[in-house]
């Protein structure tokens, strides 16, 4: 029999009904009000774009629609602020209790902390869950309580953790409140999710392809299971057609949990072991990676809070990136000469999705070949794609760049036209989302610019007029990357020697025309709450300067918790298959991390006087030997294409 509390669920990036924790546990205790509150003020920065918003319209209308044959219906509403919108909720309904599950990212913890504040000071019960991970944050450090920084040995320790892997069960029935005819509601279609005619009318299209909501998220996880998932590691070297497992949308907006991923995976993965099926067990292995790599930028962004907007790495900050809005309009118009690079500019921006190795290939040349700002690209990936993640764009964009301990060697220069050879070797693809080079033979379509006149003329291709010359050649890009890694070592022995005489040196970033990114202090946390409750800091209403601080698992985190200001953005589409036929593939957001057992430890500027400043912050990175990246080319350069890299200048007095 259900108890007798009134409980506000609060539904966020959680959008199921099957193995909510937070759901199960208000269905369990009593009555419940199930509420979304969409707040376009509070999203700022973070504003998510066009079809990124129909996807969430969708699958609120799905979600309603559960919810309602269950007894309870979704409570929408449109507020200015999110703390206000849950205080009418409480008041309505003389709510004891409000529960929900946890997110990681900088702003949504800032706001969930306030929040919870606010109403335990009200004497209004918070509770909060995981319903998004398999490992909490707090839960993952090294045996001296740092936070690991470089992916195999975060993974390798989870992998010894076991996992809870017995998803919560659906209610099969929920019992409504009274008092929700005094609440201030609003219909999905007043919600202004769609903000023109316009929009609803390119997000017809959307339609036709993916199909939004939590039972349709299942209906894709046991498709892919079922047909794709043993032939994943062959089919993720294709760029066309159906490739992977087209579930990143659907684990963005929490429509399908990762628990339940994991564990039909699992089971997957003891039966080719039984069978002694070598092939098909790796590609379980690379997919529970991709799943381990979700898990990683979720810890990456709450143990290192910052890196939304600086590199992990603090030598980062002295690269002279170049602020060119020409190029950076060129590559988001996919108009750069690079054929391969240009039809997955194209494809993004007409479908808001593209495939996990053409995310990384036209992210490589945005930072290798242009000098573009990564924080640039990371904005337009979040301003574009259907499956735009805050946590999994960081990690990927940071990792191409070669702000992370264990992502691409910062000299690296991949070749686009030996990885269009590569993967997409008959120009199929190429050919789909650039009609201008429709015509081209396959031994030319990489490389156009190489073509005799006469194929040229046949093929209807004018370089320079229907479609454009390369924006940089590959040797003079080569030249320009190692100028600005020279250039980097020297700024950064610079600021050695100049905080020797008490100077202090700026970021490069900072410079730059750039977005309204969250600025962030840092507080202590003091883990009073339950086990189950989100690990947030406490607000004493003091801005603390960043200090060093000693990460020491469970007992101590440090975390970020004022934003000062923000911003407005933008976001876009994906494309879902049937049980019939999958139309797309998608890996998601995550970028593929190299295999490398290098670490960098996180200590204070007190404990170890070498290493690398990350930021601002004064946390001191240990430096991390990278002779990983010499001899393999990491698991991603499989992916990736021939590249170019040479030994970096940097200046002897700067090593070591």
């Amino acid at each position: 029999m259900p108890g007798s509390e009134r409980t506000v669920v609060w539904f966020r990036k959680d959008l199921r009904i099957d193995d909510n924790p937070a759901l199960a546990a208000a269905a369990r205790d009593g009555a419940v009000l199930p509420v979304f509150i969409w707040c376009p003020a509070e999203e700022g920065r973070f504003y998510p774009g066009r079809c990124s918003r129909w996807w969430l319209k969708e699958s609120l209308a799905h979600l309603a629609k559960s919810l309602e044959a269950l007894g309870c219906p979704l409570v929408l509403i449109r507020a200015q602020t999110t703390l206000d919108a849950l205080l009418q909720c409480v008041h309505s309904i003389r709510a004891t209790r409000v529960v929900y599950n946890h997110l990681y990212d900088p702003i949504s913890l800032v706001r969930d902390d306030k929040i919870k504040n606010e109403l335990l000071g009200l004497g209004i019960s918070m509770q909060s869950f995981n319903g998004d991970l398999l490992y909490e944050p707090w839960e993952i450090y090294d045996e001296n309580g740092l936070a690991f920084t470089t992916f195999n040995m975060y993974w390798e320790k989870c992998m010894e953790l076991p996992i809870e892997i017995s998803p919560s069960l659906a209610p099969w029935r929920l019992v409504p409140v009274s008092g929700i005819e005094n609440l201030c509601t609003s219909s999905i279609d007043n919600l202004g999710l769609e903000s023109s005619k316009d929009e609803e009318s390119s997000n017809a299209l959307l339609s036709r392809a993916w199909s939004p909501g939590w039972r349709n998220a299942e209906k894709t996880l046991e498709d892919f299971v079922c047909h794709g998932l043993l032939d994943y590691s062959k089919d993720g070297m294709k760029v066309a057609g159906t490739t992977t497992s087209l579930l990143s949308p659907y684990l963005h907006y929490g429509e399908v949990s990762v628990r339940k991923i994991y564990q039909l995976v699992r089971m997957q993965q003891i039966k080719c072991g039984n069978e002694g099926n070598s092939e098909a067990g790796e590609s379980v292995n690379l997919f529970l990676r991709s799943i381990g790599l979700r898990e990683y930028s979720r810890y990456l962004c709450f143990n290192f809070p910052f890196t939304h907007e600086r590199s992990l790495l603090g030598n980062l900050k002295h690269y002279p990136w170049r602020a060119d809005e020409d190029r950076f309009k060129s590559w988001r118009q996919g108009m750069t000469g690079y054929p391969l690079v240009d039809a997955g500019m194209r494809e993004l921006w007409a479908t808001g999705w593209t495939h996990n190795r053409i995310r990384v290939i036209v992210s490589s040349f945005a930072v290798k070949f242009l000098l573009i700002p990564w924080t640039w690209g990371m904005k337009y990936f979040w301003d574009v794609l259907l499956d735009a993640d805050i946590e999994s764009d960081i990690l990927g964009w940071q990792y191409i760049s070669g702000c992370l301990p264990d992502g691409h060697e910062l000299g690296r220069l991949d070749n686009p036209e030996v990885q269009g050879q590569k993967y997409d070797p008959d120009g199929e693809y190429v050919r789909t989302w650039i009609p201008e080079l429709a015509r081209m033979p396959g031994e030319w379509i990489h490389h156009p610019w190489d073509a005799p006149s006469s194929i040229l003329e046949v093929a209807g291709v004018e370089l320079g007029f229907n479609y454009p010359m390369p924006i940089v050649e590959l040797h003079m890009a080569r030249e320009c990357l190692d100028d600005a890694i020279s250039t980097m070592w020297q700024l950064d022995t610079a600021e050695k020697l100049a905080e020797l005489d008490g100077e202090v040196v700026e970021d490069n970033l900072s410079h730059i025309k750039s977005f309204d990114l969250p600025k962030v202090v840092l507080k202590e946390l003091s883990p009073s709450a339950p086990h189950c409750d989100q690990k947030v800091p406490t607000d004493d209403g003091r801005n603390l300067e960043l200090q060093p601080k000693e990460l020491t698992g469970l007992n101590k985190q440090t975390i970020c918790v004022d934003v000062i200001k923000a911003s407005k953005m933008e976001d876009t589409g994906s494309i879902v298959n049937s049980p019939i036929s999958r139309k797309r593939s998608s890996s998601g957001s995550v970028f593929d991390v190299p295999s490398c057992s290098s670490s960098v430890e996180v200590r204070s500027q007190n404990q170890r006087p070498g290493g690398y400043f990350v930021g601002s912050s004064k946390y001191i990175l240990q430096k991390a030997e990278r002779n990983c990246f010499d001899k393999a080319e990491d698991d991603d350069s499989a992916h990736s294409g021939t590249n170019t890299s040479r030994a970096s200048k940097r200046p002897a007095a700067s090593q070591g």
